[in-house]
């Protein structure tokens, strides 16, 4: 489906694939990469991403990635659902390339990698992609006093409560969201989020509303 929708306008888009543990040895990410090309229908893609951790050393996955860069299969590799140790782990296996991103789970719920894993990942020039920046099925309604407070907050900015949160999120330079749009209005409203700031008094009051943990907390994963 991908691969017809981006048919004729290839240069339009920013076409990103990952590669699963189970398929990370250094033969096996070549090949799922070529199965990748054939399924999207094209013959390159912009960024392939490490899924997650597997068993495979580290090392193997990178070289193979390197390969596929060097090949002009892939312009950028990246990782998914890496902590910060993982991160440097990744870091130290690449021999001429640099990670591009690092695919995380971030939501208002879930705000422990702002201690440690952004600011490495912004000094390093590491893009911090978010998925699930709704959380999984908690976001605040209005029928809670969160979901009343942040009502509050959305209106006084004249945005939904989504596109509050989305431009949040997205207050530091090195992160930016990919939340799930099945709907256009979704996908209207989810690029609301961007273009604007939100001010100092109301990003204060989100902030207070979901604090960030004040100590280290195991990466959260979906």
């Amino acid at each position: 489906l991908t691969g017809e929708a981006i048919a004729g306008r290839r240069h339009e888009v920013f076409l990103v694939s990952k590669v699963l543990p189970s398929n990370a040895s250094y033969e096996a990410t070549l090949k799922a990469c070529e199965r990748s090309l054939k399924r999207l229908r094209t013959d390159y893609l912009d960024l392939y991403l490490l899924h997650w951790r597997g068993s495979y050393p580290l090392a193997e996955t990178m070289r193979a990635m390197e390969a596929l860069v060097a090949a002009g299969k892939i312009r950028y590799l990246g990782v998914s659902n890496f902590d910060l140790a993982d991160v440097k782990e990744a870091e130290r296996a690449l021999a001429k390339e640099r990670l591009a991103a690092n695919q995380v789970l971030y939501h208002m719920r879930d705000r422990g990698i702002e201690r440690k894993l952004i600011p490495y990942c912004a000094e390093r020039g590491i893009a911090v992609v978010a998925y699930s920046p709704y959380g999984h099925g908690d976001f605040p309604s209005g029928n809670d006093r969160d979901g009343r407070a942040l009502a509050e907050i959305s209106g006084r900015s004249g945005k939904t409560a989504r596109q509050v949160i989305l431009n949040f999120l997205t207050q530091h330079p090195a992160v930016f969201t990919i939340p799930k749009s099945s709907k256009t209005a979704h996908v209207q409203e989810n690029a609301g989020g961007c273009g604007w700031t939100l001010g100092p008094a109301d990003a204060a009051a989100v902030d207070r509303l979901f604090p960030a943990p004040t100590r280290d907390t195991p990466l959260g994963m979906l």
